[in-house]
This record gives C-alpha cells, sequence and structure tokens, in this order.
C-alpha cells in the first residue's frame, strides 16, 4: 500500500492517478491549506474518489496528534511518497515561518511516526532544484537563496541521520519547475495562460531573462515510478538525493512566445526586476539519472504547452 502525502497537490494528484490506473491501493493526505485554491484541490480529490482502492485523509502533518488518524493504515503501508510541503519561492520572503513549519517540521513528525516499522520498505521525499541557488556547480549546495530552499536542503539533512540511526531507505527528489495540466495556479504557465486569454498584463520578472528547465508532469511521474521500481525491494539503509528535471533549459520569453502561438493572442507584457528569492538559471544535470536509472524526457515544451493551454481552456478556468 501506498502513502502519498500532498495527495491533492499537482504532483501528488498526478502519481496517485498513475498508481491508480495499475490496481494500486493508495492512501493519501493533505491539509487543503489555502495557499492556493481549495476547490481547485477538491476537484483533484474527487477525480481521485472516483477510484475504489483509493482513501483519503484530512491531515496536516505539522500536528503531531493528526498522525494518529494513520493509525488503521500503518501496518499496511510499504512505500511512501512524501510530497506534502509549502511550495512557492517568493512566498517564502513573506511569510518563511510556515515553510519551516510544514517542511522540515512535517517531515519530522512524518518520520518519527514510521521510523520503526516493519513494513515499510521505501520513503520518497520532493526537494527542490533551489537547495542549488545560482550555483552552477551542482556540488556545491550551501548557498540557498530563499526560505523554501533552506526548508528542502534541511530536509535532505534530516533524511541522512534517519537513513542512519534507523536504517531507513530514504530518497530525495531534487524536482526542477514542473508543469502540465492541473498544474498549480500560482507558477508562471498558469499565470501567464489565464492573463493572456482575459487580455490582462503577464508580470515578466528578470525583464525575461530566466532560464528554467521546465519538466513536464508525466516525465516527472515517469520517471518517479522508475525511482520506486528500482528501490522498493533494497534491501540494506539508504540514503540518496536525486535530481529529476528536462536537461534542456528554456527561456522565458521562449515559453510565453509558445503560449501566445497555442492562444493565437499577443500579451501584453509588464517587465520587472529580478525578485528577491529567485534564481536566474535551472539547469538539471542528470546524466548520472539518465545513465543510473534510464530517465528519460520526451515531453518538449512547445508540446507541453500546447497540451496545458488546451486542458486550460477546455476546463474553462
Amino acid at each position: 500500500m501506498y502513502l502519498i502525502t500532498g495527495v491533492a497537490g499537482f504532483i501528488g494528484f498526478h502519481l496517485a492517478l498513475r498508481l491508480l490506473k495499475q490496481n494500486k491501493k493508495v492512501v493519501g493526505v493533505d491539509n487543503l491549506n489555502a495557499y492556493y485554491s481549495v476547490k481547485f484541490k477538491e476537484e483533484r480529490l474527487k477525480l481521485l474518489k472516483k477510484n475504489k482502492n483509493f482513501e483519503f485523509l484530512k491531515i496536516d502533518l505539522s500536528k503531531k496528534n493528526h498522525l494518529k488518524k494513520l493509525k488503521k493504515y500503518a501496518f499496511k503501508i510499504d512505500k511512501i511518497i512524501h510530497l506534502a510541503g509549502q511550495a512557492g519561492v517568493r512566498y517564502s520572503i513573506k511569510n518563511p515561518t510556515t515553510y519551516i513549519l510544514n517542511n522540515p517540521y512535517a517531515y519530522l513528525n512524518l518520520l518519527e511516526y514510521f521510523k520503526n516499522s516493519k513494513k515499510l520498505r521505501l520513503i520518497l521525499y520532493a526537494s527542490s532544484s533551489s537547495v542549488f541557488g545560482d550555483v552552477l556547480d551542482k556540488k556545491n549546495i550551501n548557498k540557498p537563496i530563499s526560505v523554501y530552499a533552506v526548508s528542502k536542503l534541511s530536509m535532505e539533512q534530516i533524511s541522512y541521520v534517519y537513513s542512519n540511526m534507523y536504517k531507513m531507505k530514504i530518497i530525495g527528489m531534487r524536482f526542477f519547475t514542473v508543469y502540465g495540466s492541473w498544474g498549480r495556479p500560482d507558477m508562471s504557465l498558469y499565470k501567464f495562460t489565464k492573463n493572456i486569454i482575459n487580455n490582462r498584463k503577464i508580470d515578466v520578472f528578470n525583464f525575461g531573462n530566466h532560464l528554467r528547465s521546465f519538466t513536464h508532469i508525466n516525465d516527472i511521474v515517469d520517471n518517479l515510478i522508475k525511482l520506486i521500481n528500482k528501490f522498493k525491494n533494497h534491501k540494506s539503509s539508504l540514503n540518496r538525493v536525486i535530481s529529476i528535471g528536462n536537461p534542456k533549459t528554456v527561456k522565458l520569453m521562449k515559453l510565453i512566445q509558445h503560449i501566445e502561438k497555442n492562444i493565437g493572442k499577443k500579451a501584453k507584457k509588464n517587465f520587472l526586476p529580478l525578485q528577491k528569492g529567485d534564481v536566474k538559471i535551472t539547469k538539471a544535470n542528470v546524466l548520472k539519472e539518465i545513465k543510473d536509472f534510464n530517465f528519460k524526457f520526451n515531453v518538449e515544451i512547445e508540446k507541453g504547452v500546447k497540451k496545458f493551454v488546451k486542458w486550460y481552456i477546455d476546463k474553462n478556468y
């Protein structure tokens, strides 16, 4: 049985859908916070609840007593994919406390609850490309430039401790700018699409000079499944952190051009300087992951944006 935390979130929702299609049993938890539309999250859950193998529990992992709700399933869960947490780099400037509470602290509560489980075989958890900061030498991750990045880096360090102390099998996943249908409304692709359709200006930060390793949600889920299959029967303790991101970087202005093309309308642009906490470039170096796990990134940005715009228009958001 799988436990997916943050199951009403973007990646959690898509992973749960895939596992349910494979006839796996999934327990999903989420606190349904209001960082973005709760209604949007509930719509994702509505789709998941159509499957008889899915169970949902409203749990806030930052509150230890909430984890008692898992008691019914604790001895059945053998794989945990921890995707819950406070997202968003810019919001961490305004409200840093929630990132410590909902990222490392909530994760610590989860590890404490399952640390002595005899059934548990594997934990995967979400880290972020933000841990690299603006340092292109990916061996140096000690210069984060946002509290969000610090919170994710803390989770990586906590994982190291628990893997060694309790002989747990733990894999961290540094995601790079994930996009696609049902994506977060606070992300650039969603906001740009919405505003262009509604003839509103789009805010283009860093004067459009950002470069990102945009990674389609289908590629994320495909590679997550490969990780699960690779490590689910691993015998000894394990602590590893893996990058999952499209190695091709795309200019922000190129992303906007693809959106404009698929909508059939030019964007009204409001060019703004670099925001605090934003990195100028993300570039996924996944040569080792491609070799070790046969990672593949099949969805090109043109195709991915086209699919997203069609989904957005069809859903009439």
